[in-house]
């Protein structure tokens, strides 16, 4: 008999399973509340080492520390029965929902942070291993680190059922975004005001044809057969344009190696993160939301660092052999400006080994 990692609907709530709730976390070993651990710079910390068969459903982690941009400089590894190639691998502020080095308060159905600024932060994917589970947190900072952490998961007596993925983050980053052709900045693309629309240049930049998606940003590209369950994407926006505007990239989506077109091919930049024209108002939906929105600066509307999300929870996208999550950065590729993303997804192993991670100074946001 195989085992069953439950679901999260309330109507399964009442189903009586067999398995043995467990946690791991920071307690203080020696029965006083000193319930943290505190790593010095360079050194790793294991959070958990577990024994499967078994689930982690729930992480909650809080850091404290003096060094600036720490939420780039944690990394966060996740290993799945003995592999020695991770299936996490990722900045800790990135994985759990934002980018740019930045704490914000947030909800949405798989993460959080929360409260006071966002120093909460939680994690409910759930991670299913069927022999080992190592879950590693490292400090790359200059600076000690506090860290308190909780590791919530479920023991089983039997085997998981075989067609349960292992779950996977991957954080990619270009900076700047390489642009596809010039665009000539003393010509105006928009006309503003509200008979908003598009001058002649700006009409002539807008028939120029994408029809390979070669120049896309990469979201995510792996091998294997799984799905894709969503990511955060974060822009610094500092390419001259009228108001910078960071859109009107499509995403498109290519399944086990296909050609152009995909399977699934978008609209545009705030259409693939379920909103519409230009959004100027942070919130957050168990779903999708825009978590970081800048404000307008001297009549710049979008000047500055952006972070929004989108959750393929109740539409996952599957592939049997391939998956290459793409976007365009502006119309046509033809805005360099700094892309940073994390993308999750489950599938069977072996994994495509990452890209490399960037040093920490590769990984820093601009000012």
């Amino acid at each position: 008999m195989c085992a069953s990692i439950g679901r999260s609907s309330l109507a399964e709530l009442a189903r009586i399973r067999p398995f043995r709730s467990r946690r791991e976390s920071s307690w203080d070993r020696t029965g006083g509340n000193k319930d943290n651990r505190e790593l010095a710079a360079g050194e790793r910390l294991v959070m958990a080492q577990l024994k499967g068969p078994g689930c982690v459903k729930h992480i909650w982690i809080t850091m404290g520390t003096t060094e600036k941009y720490y939420l780039r400089k944690t990394l966060l590894r996740f290993f799945w029965d003995g592999e020695e190639i991770p299936s996490v691998e990722t900045p800790a502020g990135d994985f759990f929902g934002i980018g740019h080095g930045l704490l914000k308060s947030f909800v949405s159905l798989p993460l959080s942070m929360s409260p006071d600024g966002g120093r909460g932060f939680n994690c409910f994917f759930p991670m299913p291993f069927e022999s080992s589970a190592r879950l590693e947190l490292i400090n790359q900072g200059n600076e000690p680190l506090v860290v308190f952490f909780h590791i919530d998961w479920e023991q089983y007596s039997s085997s998981l059922e075989e067609d349960l993925g292992r779950f996977h983050a991957q954080w990619r980053r270009e900076n700047p975004t390489e642009v596809a052709f010039p665009v000539e900045r003393d010509k105006p693309i928009f006309i503003e005001g509200p008979q908003w629309g598009l001058t002649d240049y700006g009409s002539q930049l807008w028939r120029m044809p994408n029809l390979t998606g070669r120049d896309n940003y990469i979201i995510l590209e792996a091998k294997g057969r799984g799905h894709y369950v969503g990511c955060n994407l974060n822009i610094d926006s500092f390419e001259p344009q009228v108001n910078d505007w960071y859109g009107e990239g499509d995403d498109m989506i290519f399944i086990d190696g296909e050609s152009f077109p995909p399977s699934l091919h978008g609209t545009g930049t705030e259409d693939y993160f379920c909103m519409a024209y230009c959004p100027r108002r942070e919130f957050c939906t168990p779903y999708y939301g825009l978590t970081l929105y800048p404000g307008e600066k001297d009549g710049r509307l979008f000047a500055g660092k952006h972070s929004m999300y989108r959750f393929h929870i109740e539409d996952p996208i599957h592939f049997d052999k391939s998956i290459k999550v793409t976007i365009e950065h502006g119309h046509n590729n033809k805005l360099a400006n700094d892309y940073s993303s994390t993308a999750y997804w489950y599938q069977s192993e072996p994994h495509a080994p990452f890209p490399e991670m960037p040093p920490v100074e590769k990984r820093l946001p601009g000012p």
